[in-house]
C-alpha cells in the first residue's frame, strides 16, 4: 500500500536557544506493508484523511517522542474491510470515522499517563489501509462525505470538549474563539453558534475576519495586530462570558480583562508561549476560571459526533486534494494562509 511515512533529514536545524540543536523530518510517500491486525483490531481502507497542526509540528521536529518510519495522520474517514473477531462482523463494509484517541482511561476529568494519539506513535491515517482498534471506530455522520467526515476527528473533539465541557457555553452565551483560521477554532465556533451562543472572533488577517462572519455567522471580531484590540473588541462585543484560546502568550492578560466576573478562559494550545506577565488579583476579584482543555474522552467523541449530525454541522474545507499532492497540502500548511481543513483523498 502507499503511505506517508516520516524519515529524518540528514542534516538539523538550529533552534532559537543558543547551543540546541532540533532533528527536522521528511514526509514521502511510498510503499508500505498492508497491516497486519492484532487482536480487538479493524483494517479501514482509507477514503480520506485530513492535516492537523499536529502533523506539521512534527515535520519539524517540534513534538515529543518522534519516531522515525512512523505513518502520520490522526484523522480519517473510510470503510472497515477486516476484523479479528466474529462479534464485530457487523462493521464490515460500514462507513466509520476514527476516533483518534488511544487509552483516554476512566476519568472524564483528564487522560491516563499512557494516552496516545493515532499517527504517532502508532501509525494513521496518511495511507491506504490503517489498523485501528474496533471501540475507535465509529459511523459516519450521514450527512457528510468521507472528505468533510475525515476533517472531524481531531479538531472536532478537541472544540467540542471546549466549548460544553470545559467552557458551559450554552444558549445566550457570549463567546470569543482565537485565531479563527484554525481548525478547531472553526469548530468551537460553529459548535457554540449550534448552542445558541453570540460568537465573536480574532484573527491576525482581516480577510479571515471577513470570511468567519460569511462562512461562520460570527457575530464580528477585531485584528489581534491592531493597536489596542482587546479596547476595541470590549467596545463592539461588550464583557464576555468564555474564551476559548490556543494561543496564551503575552495577550492573556488582555483576554482575562474582556471576561464578566465568573468568566471562563478555556485554552487548548499555547503557540505564543508562556505569559511573561499573570494578573492574579484580576483573576480572583472577578472569579475567573482558567481552565486547561485537549483532545476528550471516548464518550465525548460519540456525544460530538451526535452532535455534529444533529445539527447538520459541516466543517470548512480549504482545500481536496489526492493522496499524491499531500506535500503541497504540508505546504499550505507551513505558510498558515488557508481557511479550513486540508483534506486528501484516496
Amino acid at each position: 500500500m502507499k503511505a506517508l511515512i516520516l524519515h529524518e533529514n540528514p542534516a538539523t536545524e538550529a533552534t532559537a536557544a543558543a547551543g540546541k540543536e532540533r532533528t527536522t523530518y521528511r514526509v514521502i510517500i511510498e510503499e508500505a506493508p498492508k497491516p497486519v491486525l492484532q487482536a480487538g483490531e479493524a483494517l479501514v481502507r482509507m477514503r480520506a484523511a485530513a492535516l492537523n497542526h499536529r502533523d506539521e509540528w512534527i515535520r519539524k521536529g517540534q513534538y515529543a517522542r518522534i519516531r522515525e518510519g512512523v505513518i502520520l495522520g490522526s484523522d480519517g474517514c473510510g470503510v472497515v474491510e477486516e476484523v479479528t473477531s466474529k462479534a464485530d462482523e457487523h462493521w464490515l463494509g460500514k462507513e466509520v470515522v476514527l476516533n483518534p484517541s488511544l487509552g483516554w482511561g476512566a476519568n472524564p476529568r483528564a487522560q491516563d499517563r499512557n494516552y496516545a494519539i493515532i499517527g504517532l506513535p502508532t501509525n494513521g491515517t496518511f495511507a491506504e489501509y490503517c489498523a485501528a482498534p474496533v471501540q475507535n471506530l465509529y459511523a459516519k455522520p450521514p450527512h457528510l462525505s468521507a472528505a468533510e467526515a475525515a476533517a472531524v476527528p481531531l479538531a472536532g473533539i478537541t472544540a467540542y470538549r471546549s466549548v460544553r465541557t470545559q467552557g458551559e457555553i450554552g444558549a445566550g452565551t457570549k463567546v470569543l474563539v482565537t485565531g479563527i483560521g484554525g481548525g478547531v477554532a472553526q469548530f468551537a465556533a460553529q459548535c457554540a453558534i449550534a448552542l445558541g451562543a453570540s460568537v465573536y472572533a480574532t484573527s491576525g488577517d482581516d480577510t479571515k475576519l471577513h470570511t468567519a462572519k460569511e462562512r461562520l455567522g460570527i457575530m464580528g471580531g477585531v485584528n489581534y495586530r491592531s493597536d489596542n484590540w482587546h479596547k476595541t473588541l470590549l467596545a463592539e462585543a461588550g464583557e464576555l462570558d468564555c474564551i476559548i484560546d490556543s494561543a496564551v502568550g503575552d495577550s492573556l492578560d488582555a483576554l482575562l480583562g474582556l471576561l464578566a466576573p465568573g468568566g471562563r478562559y478555556v485554552f487548548y494550545g499555547a503557540t505564543n508561549g508562556r505569559p511573561q506577565s499573570l494578573n492574579v488579583q484580576m483573576i480572583f476579584w472577578k472569579q475567573l476560571r482558567l481552565q486547561g482543555s485537549t483532545m476528550g474522552s471516548d464518550a465525548e467523541f460519540g456525544a460530538m459526533l451526535d452532535f455534529v449530525a444533529e445539527k447538520r454541522l459541516v466543517p470548512i474545507l480549504d482545500s481536496v486534494r489526492p493522496f499524491a499532492e499531500i506535500g503541497a497540502a504540508f505546504e499550505a500548511m507551513a505558510k498558515g494562509t488557508q481557511f479550513g481543513k486540508l483534506v486528501v483523498t484516496f
